[in-house]
């Protein structure tokens, strides 16, 4: 496992000032509009009401532009991730839009020990942040730990069917890799990342690990949480096949063929019990 965060890790640091420097993340927008959100936050802004006043973290933040959104949401926000690199960027983001944002750099196995036991009323994870992490449970344990009683766990994810997909396949959905948790991770070696950039990875070798939804609600309820909400979505923000989708006006990608046929991401919701 070690191995594996240290190859992530290499790629996530090299990543950081690419997608800083890209407009996929919208940088300049953040700085131009106070009130600007990033497409992520936007989406689920009908499940997150009123979040004004919470004490809220964001797990595997990266460079912070759904963390800032839920600040200028209302929440005092704190973030967390395992690259220095992207957290100098979430930084800089933070303070050049004038918005304190207390920024952690460890791994989320370690959430609770560096942010405190039962410190937040929010926990929030975006998407695309479970499939870097070998073993949901301590994924689910940490969570509990850092909420309150009654605090909520908020999570956009992919769909882990979608993660069993050949993305290689431009014109049919064959499923090749595993739906369920295990041990070996899926390797992957690409020199690219995967917004719009002419400078390639040197690090490229990255490790990744699905997990059923069952698994993770199994262990989210292992740990005293409750479910309160769970929706899946025909969409997701980036092109996650490629030949078989377009783009909608709200920056979600959808199936051209029968969309309805395949769930792309979820948006799950926990209570911590009281």
């Amino acid at each position: 496992m070690d191995d594996s965060f240290a190859l992530n890790k290499a790629n996530w640091d090299e990543r950081a000032a690419l997608h800083a420097a890209s407009p996929d993340y919208q940088i300049k927008l953040f700085i131009a509009s106070p009130e600007h959100l990033s497409e992520v936050v936007r989406f689920d802004l009908p499940r997150l009401g009123d979040i004004r006043g919470l004490h809220a973290v964001h797990l595997q933040c990266h460079i912070g532009t759904d963390t800032l959104s839920l600040a200028r949401l209302g929440a005092q926000m704190s973030g967390l991730d395992f690259s220095a690199a992207s957290l100098e960027q979430a930084n800089r983001l933070a303070s050049t839009c004038g918005e304190y944002i207390e920024y952690v750099e460890a791994s989320v196995y370690d959430a609770a020990k560096v942010l405190g036991a039962h410190s937040f009323d929010l926990v929030y994870t975006g998407i695309g942040a479970l499939n870097w992490l070998p073993h949901i449970d301590d994924w689910a344990r940490n969570v509990a730990a850092l909420l309150k009683p009654g605090g909520r766990l908020f999570l956009r994810e992919m769909h882990p069917v979608l993660m069993t997909l050949d993305q290689d396949c431009e014109d049919a959905l064959q499923m090749i890799h595993s739906y369920f948790e295990h041990n070996e991770p899926q390797i992957w070696d690409d020199e690219n990342t995967y917004v719009a950039t002419d400078t390639p990875l040197t690090a490229t070798t990255t490790h990744e690990w699905n997990h059923g939804l069952g698994e993770i609600i199994t262990a989210l309820l292992r740990h005293g949480m409750h479910l309160s909400a769970l929706e899946e979505h025909t969409s997701i923000p980036w092109e996650a096949l490629p030949g078989q989708m377009s783009l909608g006006e709200d920056g979600e990608w959808r199936l051209n063929n029968q969309p309805e046929r395949l769930p792309l991401s979820y948006t799950l919701q926990a209570v911590k019990a009281g």
